[in-house]
């Protein structure tokens, strides 16, 4: 792997950090409504659906930006996506 060719700092966060101050906000929210009093962790075994659970938010967004919780329904879309992304390159043997 050449790390060059992953700016996480220049390509990622300088691009968005507003968004993933957001997407982290929803982490934190998260961890605060499944696993109140616990230290902040992806309990993977919570919800598998995330593909599922990124089209019910993205549509929910249509409807209300803001969810009950008071996390923005496109932040909940991102935390998905990138949980199933996660879950795909970690099983995905031929991308490394």
């Amino acid at each position: 792997m050449n790390r060059k060719e992953y700016p996480v700092y220049s390509g990622l966060v300088e691009y968005f950090p507003k968004a993933l101050m957001e997407v982290a906000n929803c982490s934190f929210k998260g961890q605060e409504q499944h696993n109140p009093n616990e230290p902040l962790a992806w309990d993977r075994s919570k919800s598998n659906d995330h593909l599922d659970a990124l089209e019910r938010h993205l549509i929910d967004h249509s409807t209300n930006p803001v969810d009950e919780d008071g996390v923005l329904h496109l932040s909940k879309v991102c935390w998905r996506a990138l949980a199933a992304l996660q879950i795909y390159l970690e099983n995905d043997k031929e991308v490394q």
